[in-house]
């Protein structure tokens, strides 16, 4: 597929400024960017589950999205995103449409991990030819900072605070990239902010004009929940690549695994949990060891991906 970077920045924005995303939130970032794949003379139907993104750019009667755009529940916006695009295909059969449309569904992690969950394997199952976007923040922030299954293992939320009794999540972040995967869907990716934004926007045009289904994972750091200023977003996407906390990868068909970038020098998971301050009770002395533990799980899962792709 060519790739012209210097057309796809200067395309229009599909979301617009002046939405209510917080300054320095990654979903916004993240979802600008993913429109801009969608080609000037085609169409979007978006499928928006409740989250941030959700309240924060569609306050009836006032919209951010210049595409058609549906707000779901946490649960169905998947479900209702293949029941659109199936509406499209009966109503382009039968000659009532001839225009091009591309359909996205957007959920955060929580209601992409674990509350949509079902309705986004349904899909996946069926090869929906759509495109799911998670944009991975890793708790349940609109409504508070609660942790989800995509928050990383002692991460300080308000459902897992940390205290003398708790050093925050005691489980492990899920794979929810490895999960679909495992549908053998034709397209499945993970990115960030990284690279100028290049292996976000390949990504993203693949994944829309890939037929079928396709799914986006997308590290969306969040200023409220992970603390940090706000300026940083960039320095910190770069330190979850460099770190493998998290890796940028595509997998084809459920068994094509590719990484897109493998670093010069992996750096120390201290470099990633530094940046933020719901990890900085690690740094205490007495916690070096809970440190050590993120560390072990970060190099399994990197060396379990280099083994898929060099299978």
């Amino acid at each position: 597929m060519a790739y012209n970077f210097k057309e796809y920045m200067e395309r229009p924005d599909r979301l617009t400024a002046g939405h209510r995303m917080c300054a320095g939130c990654g979903a916004s970032i993240a979802l600008r960017n993913v429109l801009k794949a969608v080609k000037p003379e085609d169409h979007a139907v978006i499928s928006n589950a409740t989250s941030c993104m959700e309240v924060s750019t569609f306050i009836y009667p006032y919209t951010a999205w210049e595409d058609s755009y549906i707000h779901t529940a946490f649960e169905n916006a998947a479900a209702t995103c293949s029941g659109v695009e199936a509406a499209y295909r009966a109503m382009a059969k039968k000659g009532k449409i001839d225009s091009t449309y591309k359909f996205i569904a957007v959920g955060g992690d929580g209601g992409t991990y674990d509350i949509g969950f079902q309705s986004l394997s349904g899909a996946m199952e069926r090869n929906t030819d759509m495109v799911y976007v998670c944009y991975d923040n890793e708790a349940y922030m609109n409504t508070g900072i609660q942790r989800s299954s995509a928050t990383p293992q002692y991460a300080d939320t308000t459902t897992t605070p940390v205290g003398t009794v708790s050093n925050g999540k005691p489980q492990n972040r899920k794979d929810l990239a490895e999960v679909i995967a495992a549908h053998h869907v034709p397209y499945v990716a993970q990115t960030t902010f990284v690279q100028n934004f290049k292996d976000l926007h390949i990504k993203s045009e693949k994944a829309i004009y890939t037929p079928g289904a396709a799914f986006l994972n997308i590290m969306a750091p969040c200023p409220r929940g992970w603390r940090y200023n706000t300026p940083d977003i960039m320095d910190i996407c770069k330190a979850a690549v460099d770190t493998c906390f998290w890796p940028l990868f595509e997998c084809y068909d459920g068994d094509k695994w590719v990484v897109n970038y493998i670093p010069k020098q992996k750096l120390p998971i201290e470099e990633f949990l530094k940046t933020q301050g719901r990890f900085a009770h690690l740094f205490k002395p007495e916690n070096q060891h809970l440190i050590a533990e993120i560390q072990a799980e970060v190099d399994r899962r990197w060396e379990d991906l280099l083994n898929r792709a060099n299978a």
